[in-house]
């Protein structure tokens, strides 16, 4: 099985040149990395660390890691929900690290 170590570096060759990168905080990263790895493990798909995982994959698609929520918040906010996947400036500190808020339907994390 493959390590959180392991993890962060295939997720950073292919997400790195679409403009995502890793928080610059490397002991928060590993602990989401193992928290990913212990949800594929237990559910069979890497869902979000920072979320309630039902165990229902279809049910759970907007929160397979990468998330749908991705995107927008980290054109929004320059962080990702888990503040797991920023912005470049960002971690540069150039611009706020404000909250960022849940965008996942309510109906959807009731389930």
């Amino acid at each position: 099985m493959m390590d959180a170590e392991e993890l962060y570096e295939m997720l950073k060759k292919s997400q790195e040149p679409k403009g995502y990168y890793f928080n610059k905080d490397r002991e928060r990263v590993m602990d989401l990395m193992a928290a990913l790895l212990f949800n594929k493990q237990r559910y069979g798909y890497m869902g979000c660390p920072c979320r309630l995982v039902s165990g229902d994959k279809q049910n759970d698609r907007d929160i397979i890691c990468p998330c749908v929520y991705r995107t927008p918040d980290v054109e929004e906010f320059g962080s990702c929900y888990c503040n797991l996947y920023v912005s470049k400036e960002w971690n540069e500190e150039k611009i706020p690290h404000p909250y960022v808020p849940e965008r996942r339907p309510p109906e959807k994390i009731l389930l």
